[in-house]
């Protein structure tokens, strides 16, 4: 099994909180919105394996080495990640060509700031969204999520409250 670290839309802020849930992690995903590649920086020192998108915040200097979406397999999984892709049955439309070609089983966005854990029967894959874990945007609480994959499934999901989007580690 492959622990996954999940998180998006920090907007330039990484605290000890952050990395305290993130530790032990086999891979850490991140869905865009980084606000500075420091903060990727920070993520790769955290776990063997790191995969990110760049968010429509991010400037050339996370656009260079993050890509605008990670098609990938993991213990038998198929998982797709972007930053604006929408959800089950609201699907932005740059997503819905991605969705069809790559049939994933997982599809991982950001971009909204809202925690969505939903399944899409009709695509038969699990969409998640770890909301923000940053300090900026109107979500109330900082959250990112923690999951395994095994044998072609996400298992153990978890998710994490970092505490209040305006206050201080």
């Amino acid at each position: 099994m492959k622990r996954i670290g999940l998180l998006s839309d920090t907007h330039g802020y990484f605290d000890g909180r952050i990395a305290h849930h993130l530790r032990g992690c086999d891979e850490i995903w991140h869905a865009g919105d980084f606000g500075t590649a420091a903060v990727a920086d920070e993520l790769r020192a955290l776990a063997p394996v790191f995969r990110g998108v760049y968010g429509n915040i991010d400037g050339a200097d996370v656009r260079q080495t993050e890509p605008l979406v990670q098609d990938f397999v993991v213990e038998g999984l198929r998982v797709l990640i972007t930053h604006i892709g929408g959800y089950p049955g609201h699907y932005a439309p740059a997503a819905r060509p991605l969705l069809d070609a790559a049939r994933p089983g997982l599809f991982v966005t950001g971009h909204s700031h809202i925690l969505r854990v939903m399944p899409d029967k009709a695509r038969r894959l699990l969409h998640l969204n770890p909301g923000a874990a940053g300090r900026h945007g109107f979500h109330q609480v900082r959250t990112l999520l923690r999951f395994g994959i095994e044998a072609g499934r996400v298992v153990e999901l978890q998710a994490v409250e970092l505490g209040k989007r305006g206050a201080a580690e």
